[in-house]
């Protein structure tokens, strides 16, 4: 019996050992792609004057004995600011004309020397160096800068110089291993390893890149670099990170190579990019907001107000549609619709698809072209609310809108609320204007206190509805969702 058990033992050791070996084989090897791949990566730094301000005195930043509810967490370019030789403050240190370095990385991609990285990278620079791993240096111009999505592409004059390849983003898989070479704190052709962890992820303020989300380690001077996949191809920028520190928490995002592509063609082209626009606000739908408008599900963008002589108000898009396809792509959520609209030439044809009161309709508009962003205009004065009226089912007080008020808000009609009680189901504050209500795909548009109340009366305690509000300048739509017992 205790042979047996012995021989079972190492039956199970055995096989646990092959186990082990055998995955121990299947863990990639990165050897390879960082000696055919790691001498187009690039150190890039930057000299900058630093110009002081009067007084001297220094912006006040976060520090370490902040907590949490001081400095949240938030997303940061990565990438250090050193001070250059006589910069200290001590005994002997520069005066006027000192100099700040700032590292980053960045990449060859054609063999006479252009370069693609971060426009943060080499904003401000006054003198831009660019070494290699065969410690060769030069001095690098900026062919063109695209804050909007964070890219740049500068020039060396050189010729034979190695280049990287580049590979399909869209290929790739949550889960694959990929691998960024860099200059974390200025160490240069650092390499470290991770895997995809998400795709098409949406920053805030940055509405014109899909990212790629990973584990790999990046830290502050990897901005610019290169993420590769196991073929050696680059499939990505590295940008962004996410951190409570500035430094690295397992969460790292990544320019998509198919945008920088695009974006440094026309940089070269035209010194400049040209991004589409069609003239619409648009907000996310919710599962509540799609029950309201009778949509199959939470997608697409809903449109909260239209320009003015835009392409979208040509082409007869109205407030309350939802746009649920453009040029035949999908827009499940709202981010989509602005990737799908900046990337598209100013001046083509395309096709929207919208979801209107119950009913898809497809609308045909020429593309025009994202100026630079311009100050939205004061709000209109109002004049004196009407009398109050008692406060209705959810909760608010609601008056017509004066002839005057009309006239400042450019409406013909609309509901202004004067009072919200503490238990009120609705998100609104006092000045607000009610325009419409969506309850189950119909939309009905307010021009009374007793339209607006017999509506709320005739719907039961569970009813999803959703208002039209305008705030100021801008519209967007507040979803209720259960009503409780009739008052």
């Amino acid at each position: 019996m205790q042979q047996l058990a012995r021989g079972v033992a190492a039956l199970w050791l055995a096989a646990f050992s092959a186990t082990v070996l055998a995955q121990a084989r299947e863990l990639p090897d990165f050897t390879r792609l960082v000696e055919d791949q790691g001498a187009a990566v690039v150190n890039i730094s930057t000299t900058q004057a630093v110009r002081r301000a009067q007084g001297g005195a220094a912006p006040q930043v976060p520090g370490p004995g902040m907590d949490d509810e001081e400095v949240l967490e938030f997303f940061r370019r990565f990438i250090p600011r050193q001070p250059a030789p006589g910069q200290s403050p001590g005994p002997g240190g520069g005066g006027p004309g000192r100099e700040s370095r700032s590292l980053g990385s960045g990449f060859i991609i054609s063999n006479d020397g252009y370069i693609l990285t971060n426009a943060h990278v080499v904003e401000g620079g006054d003198e831009i160096n660019v070494k290699l791993t065969d410690k060769r240096e030069f001095k690098a111009r900026v062919i063109g800068a695209d804050k909007r999505t964070d890219v740049a592409l500068i020039k060396i004059d050189g010729t034979g110089l190695p280049v990287v390849k580049f590979g399909d983003p869209n290929k790739l898989k949550v889960g694959e291993w990929v691998v960024a070479i860099g200059s974390p704190f200025g160490f240069e052709n650092t390499v470290t390893a991770g895997i995809v962890s998400a795709k098409g992820r949406s920053l805030p303020q940055e509405n014109f890149v899909p990212f790629i989300q990973t584990d790999v380690a990046i830290n502050p001077g990897n901005s610019g670099g290169p993420l590769f996949n196991m073929r050696g191809e680059v499939i990505g920028v590295n940008s962004q990170i996410y951190s409570r520190t500035g430094g690295f928490m397992g969460l790292s995002f990544a320019i998509p190579a198919d945008v920088a592509l695009d974006i440094q063609k026309q940089l070269r082209e035209k010194g400049r990019v040209a991004r589409g626009r069609i003239g619409v606000v648009i907000q996310e739908v919710t599962r509540d907001l799609a029950t309201s408008f009778g949509l199959d599900k939470a997608r697409g963008a809903l449109v909260n107000s239209v320009e003015k002589g835009s392409p979208a108000d040509k082409a007869g898009v109205e407030a309350t549609d939802i746009i649920v396809s453009f040029d035949g792509k999908a827009v499940e959520s709202s981010s989509d619709l602005p990737r799908l609209v900046g990337s598209t030439r100013p001046g083509s044809t395309s096709t929207l698809e919208v979801w209107r009161k119950g009913a898809t309709k497809k609308l045909s508009l020429t593309v025009g072209e994202l100026q630079e962003e311009r100050v939205a205009a004061n709000t209109p004065a109002r004049s004196k609310p009407q009398a109050e009226v008692p406060a209705n089912r959810l909760g608010i007080v609601v008056t017509e809108l004066s002839a005057e008020q009309k006239k400042a808000l450019s409406l013909t009609s609309g509901l202004i609320v004067t009072d919200v009680r503490p238990d009120s189901k609705a998100d609104v504050r006092k000045g607000d204007v009610l325009l419409t209500v969506v309850h189950k795909g119909q939309h009905t548009e307010l021009k009374s206190v007793e339209q607006f109340n017999k509506l709320l009366s005739g719907l039961d305690k569970s009813a999803v509805l959703t208002l039209q509000v305008r705030r100021g300048e801008s519209v967007a739509f507040v979803t209720i969702s259960g009503l409780g017992d009739k008052g």
